[in-house]
């Protein structure tokens, strides 16, 4: 397959204005011009078009959300605030090719009529970030971003916004208070923020990878967009592969393509010697999936139909090496570490959550801590006021029922059956 978002992609020497326009960038932008926006969205909406940040809603829906006689300014926000374990995908978009997002952007805002568009990127991205501020300028000076552009009465203002770094800013509306210079705590799901965002107006918010699809999609058409899926699936995904694998990375393939593909064979499998124990298919904030899933096609439908969520398409792979507790626990941590501390149950469930998941890690847990955490679990996910505290508790949820054997082998005999001794002396 011909890769589509990643072609040109240098991560090293990004391609400058000149070089990006001869290997066809900004063609998209006369594609855009020459229709109407309701036209455009009409074409996303066809090619189905899911975002790829995590949720997988349709694009071409959430721009109908914001309805064509929203008040003005609108604003259209590029979420590059990657910051999930095991996703890295974003990163090579922002790195390899500004180009290609600022023309995303510019397209996206044009169907929008959005006339001034935010690119939020991780505060750990920095340098990436100062990298699209040299693109945008190059854009800007050439025209492509000010005032009338290429003669269509279009006006567009881009503004490269670096985070301060943290986990809950690539949270919707959390962001949006990140870029007013607020505590960046999310806010209440009504009104939402295609009716009052960004300043109080109008505001759309797409994750990059969602976005660099829409100048293709314009220039090839919605079911050349459905022809590049397989197994149902439409468009390419970018799949990041990490773990216990021999060749971790990211793999542009048709969206659809197995579990198994991604894994043993273009991340080269495992080790030697080594069996599948299981992996997450989205990112940190997914459910593990086990060895009979490995058929299943990354693709939104099939993974949620399977118990978890494509999420990001971020696979992350343990083998018959690596200790379920200690990779739950891990990310335990990390996402009570990460929680903004605005909600009770979030704030406070969480780091509870670790520390018995640390007991049991350690040998020094009890029976009834199973149960535990998933009363705990139960009552957090639900009670928390935004998707953050759910989707933290997920991976422990399908850790509980996918390897229950390996929580109570610790809690049985007091160690972790995965210490280096343990499996030397077996």
């Amino acid at each position: 397959m011909e890769a589509v978002l990643t072609h040109h992609l240098d991560i090293n020497a990004p391609l400058n204005l000149q070089a990006y326009r001869a290997a066809g960038g900004y063609r998209s932008l006369n594609a855009a011009f020459d229709r109407k926006p309701e036209e455009i969205i009409e074409t996303v909406e066809a090619a189905n078009l899911r975002g790829r940040g995590g949720a997988g809603f349709s694009c071409g829906l959430k721009w109908r959300l914001r309805g064509a006689d929203a008040p003005r300014p609108r604003y259209l926000i590029c979420n590059i605030d990657e910051s999930e374990p095991g996703t890295f995908k974003d990163r090579h978009l922002l790195y390899g090719g500004p180009h290609q997002i600022i023309e995303a952007v510019i397209v996206s805002a044009y169907a929008l009529q959005a006339e001034q568009a935010v690119i939020f990127v991780r505060g750990e991205y920095a340098k990436g970030g100062n990298g699209l501020r040299r693109a945008l300028e190059e854009a800007e000076i050439a025209g492509l971003v000010g005032t009338n552009i290429g003669g269509n009465g279009f006006d567009l203002q881009i503004e490269v916004h670096v985070s301060g770094g943290r986990y809950i800013c690539g949270e919707e509306t959390a962001m949006l208070n990140a870029i007013e210079g607020r505590r960046p705590n999310p806010r209440p799901k009504i009104p939402r923020p295609s009716v009052k965002g960004l300043w109080g107006y109008p505001t759309t918010t797409n994750n990059v990878e969602t976005l660099v699809n829409v100048p293709h999609i314009l220039l090839n058409g919605a079911a050349w967009f459905h022809d590049l899926g397989v197994n149902g699936g439409c468009g390419t995904k970018l799949f990041c592969v990490s773990g216990m694998v021999q060749h971790p990375g990211l793999f542009e393939l048709p969206c659809g393509t197995s579990a198994r593909e991604l894994i043993f064979e273009h991340a080269g499998g495992l080790a030697e010697g080594r069996t599948l124990l299981g992996f997450l298919p989205g990112g940190a904030s997914t459910a593990f999936l086990l060895p009979e899933h490995l058929d299943v096609p990354m693709d939104f439908d099939p993974v949620a139909k399977a118990g978890s969520r494509l999420g990001t398409g971020s696979i992350i792979v343990l083998d018959d090496t690596t200790c379920p507790v200690q990779v739950t626990l891990n990310l335990m941590r990390f996402f009570a570490r990460e929680s903004c501390g605005f909600c009770t149950p979030c704030r406070d469930g969480l780091p509870y959550l670790a520390q018995i998941l640390t007991a049991i890690a350690a040998g020094e847990g009890q029976a009834e801590d199973l149960a535990l955490l998933e009363e705990l679990s139960d009552i957090i996910g639900p009670q928390s006021f935004c998707a953050f505290a759910p989707g933290a508790v997920t991976p422990l949820i399908s850790s509980l029922q996918g390897f229950r054997k390996h929580y109570e082998s610790h809690i049985a005999t007091g160690r972790c059956p995965f210490d280096a001794a343990d499996r030397n002396g077996a």
